[in-house]
């Protein structure tokens, strides 16, 4: 899934760049529709795994997002978002962020329900199912601490 914005002063701080829940929230949106379409079933974000902020959109540049399912589970997904600024005018382009967002198919009657398997095929698929199984790993490990419980 593509898509691409333009970076507008309401979407912005007061130092003139995006600001980061913004972002987040194209992310999430990206996520969510390739996720969809992956399944073509009901999704859920189920958690937003770490994400950095490299390089600033400053007000007037192009945003693009690039979002791919990159590891399935039974009835999850991870989705790996990249997003790019882009001056309009020269054609700079640089990396601002690479998220990565775990989602859960819902069946009609409420409930999780299972996701085909992805197929990776290239050598770039292998390399971000890979990072998907280990943000995935992350995300179990993280689960399981007794921290992790509500208080």
């Amino acid at each position: 899934m593509i898509s691409v914005h333009t970076a507008f002063p309401n979407m912005a701080n007061p130092l003139g760049t995006l600001f980061g829940g913004h972002v987040l929230e194209l992310m999430d949106m990206g996520a969510a529709v390739a996720s969809q379409r992956f399944c073509r079933n009901a999704v859920v974000t189920a958690s937003t795994e770490p994400i950095d902020f490299r390089n600033p959109i400053h007000v007037g540049e192009i945003i693009e997002l690039k979002c791919r399912v990159a590891w399935t589970g039974r009835t999850s997904m991870i989705v790996r978002c990249e997003v790019h600024g882009e001056n309009p005018l020269t054609g700079e382009r640089r990396l601002c962020t690479i998220g990565h967002l775990n989602f859960v198919a819902i069946g009609d009657d409420g409930r999780p329900t299972p996701v085909p398997q992805l197929k990776v095929e290239t050598e770039m698929e292998h390399r971000h199912w890979e990072t998907g199984q280990r943000v995935r790993d992350d995300l179990e490990r993280r689960r399981s601490r007794k921290a992790y419980e509500p208080t």
